[in-house]
């Protein structure tokens, strides 16, 4: 692997794109640790320092986690990738809803373009919204849950000040969608994957220390090889797949034999990836927001509920209970949206295609259907076991605050991983190279 990493290096067009894409994530973790204007750097950290870890984190738990920490630090880019998230999810979801989305869709680039452009003004406005949101939670202090008090970290609070720390984290965040789109045209790699990775891995040494530093040499061993372990199991089931031969009868075109060749369909065991951990974890970030909004301290019944069953740690059955229901329900909806069983039986019998002993036409959509929901069901599972995994296992020790093995982290970087050196592997492969994976 380090021979081919060398020849990578070796090839001109290929060693310029992985240069560029390190550029590029090199000056998004530099914005990722600058100031907004009007906030103290050195007032924050002290916040971070004294309040704990698991109380500050957990009610913006993902969003941080988008944002490889630049949301508790009030950085330019503080939001992260999140808003993007948010937005294509949306679209996605309105694409089987809205007719004219639809169409788009099928239009082809013209239509892809199209969406993609929505995509951008939905992610200006949820920038606008979240970033108004995290401002007005440090002003009443709630965004460290009172661990300092908010003139210490944000002196000023003139209007005119607010309003230019939202708009620069708003820039932030379009300055950062620019860069995933650069990446993904001059670079190697999904651009948009390749910074949400960066944010997960740019976390992951600070977490290895604190958990060297707060437990036992033991302790971190097992930790070490729980994680190994599990990043094992996840790139088998990342890699599993069910592949349906797919033969496409011979036809004349004029005086030429076209056709009779074979092929397959590949059908993941996660065909919904970590959308549905992202889903989950989105819902169950509302209970949280209204604690934080309406205050812990009320005497509101509404509040004591959600607080003791839905509460920022994350540690009580029914929560827990709550995010495997939706990690599988919703990996189960996203499948159902993105893989149209008739349609992909529709276009294989346009092109003459059929599976070996099933009938073109609806009894073909019936067959995908039923492979697909058998090969669904265990993959649902195991993503609600992944996402559950630290929780359950390192709940006693205390350090499932800070275990960097989490589940939404280990499939973004398994995942990313895995799809950027397949493509690493793919230039290579066209220059007679041997790839990365042997």
């Amino acid at each position: 692997m380090l021979g081919a990493f060398v020849r990578a290096f070796r090839t001109p067009d290929l060693r310029n794109k992985l240069l560029f894409t390190l550029f590029i994530l090199t000056i998004y973790r530099l914005g990722s640790v600058i100031p907004a204007p009007g906030i103290n750097p050195d007032a924050i950290r002290q916040c971070l320092q004294g309040a704990q870890t698991e109380d500050t984190t957990g009610l913006y738990s993902l969003v941080n986690l988008f944002s490889g920490g630049a949301l508790l630090q009030l950085a330019i880019f503080a939001l992260g990738i999140m808003p993007y998230i948010t937005a294509s999810i949306i679209l996605n979801l309105l694409t089987v809803v809205i007719p004219r989305l639809e169409a788009l869709k099928k239009e082809g680039q013209a239509g892809q373009a199209k969406i993609t452009q929505y995509t951008r003004y939905l992610t200006v406005a949820l920038a606008l919204l979240q970033s108004t949101s995290i401002i007005a939670m440090a002003r009443t202090g709630q965004l460290f849950q009172g661990a300092c008090p908010p003139s210490s970290y944000m002196p000023s609070e003139d209007l005119l000040t607010l309003i230019t720390i939202v708009f620069v984290m708003t820039a932030g965040t379009c300055v950062i969608m620019w860069f995933g789109e650069l990446i993904t045209e001059r670079g190697v790699g999904n651009g948009m994957s390749l910074l949400i990775f960066t944010t997960v891995v740019a976390v992951f040494p600070s977490s290895m220390a604190r958990i060297w530093s707060e437990q036992s040499p033991w302790i971190f061993a097992i930790i070490c090889v729980a994680g190994l372990v599990l990043i094992a199991g996840v790139v088998f089931m990342e890699q599993a797949q069910r592949r349906i031969p797919v033969q496409y009868a011979k036809r004349m075109v004029g005086r030429r034999m076209y056709g009779g060749s074979s092929t397959y369909i590949p059908l993941k065991v996660n065909q919904a990836g970590v959308i549905p951990v992202i889903f989950a974890s989105s819902l169950l970030y509302l209970p949280q927001l209204a604690i934080g909004l309406l205050g812990q301290d009320s005497d509101n019944p509404v509040v004591d509920f959600l607080s003791t069953y839905f509460g920022p740690t994350g540690t009580h059955p029914v929560y827990m209970a709550s995010f495997f229901a939706l990690i599988v329900g919703f990996a189960f909806f996203y499948v159902a949206i993105t893989f149209n069983p008739a349609e992909v039986a529709d276009n294989m019998k346009k092109y003459g295609g059929f599976i070996p002993g099933i009938r073109p036409g609806r009894p073909t959509a019936e067959y995908l259907d039923f492979v697909l929901t058998r090969l669904t069901t265990p993959g649902a599972l195991y993503l609600g076991l992944i996402a559950l995994l630290p929780m359950l296992a390192l709940g006693a020790s205390g350090a499932s605050g800070n275990f960097p093995f989490g589940g939404t982290s280990i499939l973004i970087m398994v995942g990313v991983g895995l799809d950027t050196v397949k493509q690493i592997e793919s230039h290579l492969q066209q220059r007679n190279y041997e790839g990365f994976l042997r």
